[in-house]
């Protein structure tokens, strides 16, 4: 009889290990299966809503073939996070270029934007004069009455999906536009957008 009572209890340990067991298999893969389904990381999006022309002033030194610049370039830009979970991203800057040369530039503090949130951001990108003194052409492009300007920004962050995998995510705005010196407004205005994870 205790052989038979001994067995019996070794069979019910077995049973409730292998119940556990698959019990913990079940649980990782429904784990595994809403991380690439539900909460699958997507893209966030970045768009530059408006641009618009805060300040010029500008004066010639025709003998030294010089400009005196001053422009500031206010953007709405807003990042949408179409995750299910909050998007977490670092510190970085929109840049104001010319002709591919850095003249501006103003810092985003590292934030966080929570699930489905589209988040705005108003930016003012004020040119560094000091940075085009050296450029001649500068001097022509504005005689011209036409300054080609871009604005670049760049966010990257992580997902968190079910606080195991994270994931990285970049999102980016390129903008090309020109400041209409004449009439002082923005002109020609292209944008391209770029994400990847």
């Amino acid at each position: 009889m205790d052989v038979k009572n001994g067995g019996g209890r070794g069979h019910k340990r077995r049973n409730i290990c292998v119940g556990i067991s698959v019990g913990i298999i079940v649980i990782i893969i429904i784990v595994v299966i809403l991380a690439f389904t539900v909460f699958k990381a997507k893209r966030p999006l970045i768009q530059i809503d408006s641009l618009t022309l805060d300040d010029l002033s500008f004066s010639l030194d025709a003998p030294r073939l010089r400009v005196n610049l001053n422009v500031t370039v206010d953007a709405d830009i807003s990042v949408k996070n179409p995750n299910k979970v909050g998007f977490n991203y670092a510190p970085t800057a929109a840049l104001l270029n010319y002709k591919g040369q850095l003249i501006g530039e103003v810092p985003i503090p590292a934030g966080k934007i929570s699930a489905g949130e589209t988040a705005g951001m108003n930016l003012s990108l004020t040119l560094m004069a000091d940075r085009l003194l050296s450029n001649s052409e500068v001097y022509s492009d504005v005689l011209s009455g036409a300054l080609p300007l871009n604005t670049y920004t760049k966010i990257s962050g992580k997902v968190s999906i079910l606080n195991i995998f994270k994931v990285r995510v970049v999102s980016s705005s390129s903008c090309d536009f020109t400041v209409n010196v004449s009439n002082r407004t923005l002109g020609d205005q292209q944008c391209k957008y770029k994400t990847k994870l």
